[in-house]
């Protein structure tokens, strides 16, 4: 790639320069959080699978929560190569955007495929509408918008919009039938809080967690957020600034981030559910440390070989990944086989049968989880071998 300019500045457009190849350091991240997410959404034992893969039930963090906003936050990354590549190209911001509005219908589709199709065994009469594509889908329209027609500045400040709207809203915005949190009700109430009310109001009877849902469409808002963090990333990685100088900033920015999270979770507790604004700042801090971190030993430090081909192979294939991931949760939840007792789902099984072996549950739960991991890899590792990359 040449030139790849914010795409709402000329000036910034003729002084930014992109690096001269893919950046690997981003392929492997997305590898590794797609292996991650098949990991977590496949423990053997839902309750006693060790801490740091399983999400926090609801205020508090552990690792697995980390995950969807890395991806957010490379899409906000992606987003802006693509975007000043094909403006380079001579394509119109309107093009763009068309295509950009269809890839995120395509998502869409996805997303509701992936929830109700009877391969993995869902009713479609609960058919959930929200899910993690659908809300990748409208963060990456929104923060589309803002690449085409903003610039840094703009998304900045459109960040930060979102962050203090979204506490407001949750905070000082009453609860129909229930009242004003912190008054009437606790604030942040798992079921008494404003976001929860919206979904039961529009989805009821197709949330995840029946009352509730992880992906809810208040939630989006602050998520938006979390895709413009990644967009200011890409810009400072499109920079003339030196790679050292690139990682430091994201190393110290990411620092920041976490503690900002930190001090914010006091007065609006990091919750992933929820996906507060502290957890914004919080999962941000992160995946700006995380690639710091890869960048050094990727594009600087040059540390590749063999070791990448086992990630790519996940992270040339995050859709792939993903539907690959709804045909071993599934099935392992709704197919069964002869128990002891009578039917039991495959999921059980298979977590009994490793414990018989002399393993404890928590670790029956990881080899399961490995193995979940592991017959996704072979999956896309045929597409691999035959250079087939799923794009929406």
């Amino acid at each position: 790639m040449s030139a790849a300019p914010t795409p709402a500045s000329t000036a910034e457009s003729n002084s930014a320069k992109a690096p001269s190849e893919r950046l690997l350091s981003l392929d492997i991240y997305r590898g590794l959080a797609v292996a991650g997410m098949i990991l977590v959404d496949n423990p053997g034992s839902d309750d006693l699978a060790y801490g740091p893969i399983k999400h926090a039930d609801w205020n508090g963090w552990t690792c697995a929560d980390f995950i969807f906003p890395s991806f957010l936050f490379l899409v906000g990354i992606s987003m802006v190569y693509s975007f000043a590549a094909r403006l380079q190209r001579g394509e119109s911001r309107e093009q763009i955007l068309w295509h950009a509005f269809k890839r995120s219908l395509i998502l869409i589709a996805i997303g509701l495929f992936v929830n109700a199709s009877p391969i993995i065994g869902l009713d479609v009469h609960s058919w959930r509408f929200e899910g993690v594509t659908q809300r990748i889908a409208l963060c990456y329209f929104a923060a589309a918008i803002l690449v085409l027609w903003s610039n840094r500045r703009g998304a900045f400040i459109a960040m930060c919009v979102c962050l203090l709207g979204y506490w407001a809203l949750l905070r000082f915005a009453p609860v129909p039938s229930f009242g004003m949190p912190g008054r009437d009700i606790p604030f942040m109430d798992p079921d008494r809080n404003l976001a929860a009310w919206l979904d039961r109001k529009l989805f009821m009877g197709h949330l995840f967690d029946k009352t509730r849902d992880p992906e809810g469409l208040l939630g989006t808002i602050p998520s938006i957020a979390t895709t413009l963090i990644g967009v200011l990333t890409g810009y400072w990685l499109q920079s003339q600034r030196s790679p050292g100088a690139k990682a430091l900033r994201m190393l110290y920015v990411g620092i920041l981030g976490l503690v900002a999270g930190e001090v914010w979770n006091l007065w609006f507790p990091i919750n992933k559910n929820l996906w507060t604004s502290s957890f914004v700042l919080f999962s941000g801090g992160f995946a700006l440390v995380f690639l710091a971190l890869l960048y050094w030993m990727l594009e600087i430090r040059r540390w590749r070989g063999a070791w990448t081909m086992p990630i790519l192979v996940f992270g040339m294939n995050a859709i792939a990944g993903f539907v690959a991931d709804s045909f071993v949760y599934g099935p392992g939840y709704s197919f069964t086989v002869k128990g002891s007792n009578g039917p039991v789902t495959w999921h059980d099984a298979a977590q009994a049968k490793l414990v018989s072996l002399g393993a404890s549950a928590a670790n029956a739960s990881l080899i399961y989880s490995l193995g979940a991991v592991l017959f996704c890899w072979i999956l896309l590792w045929f597409l691999w071998r035959k250079r087939i990359f799923l794009k929406a």
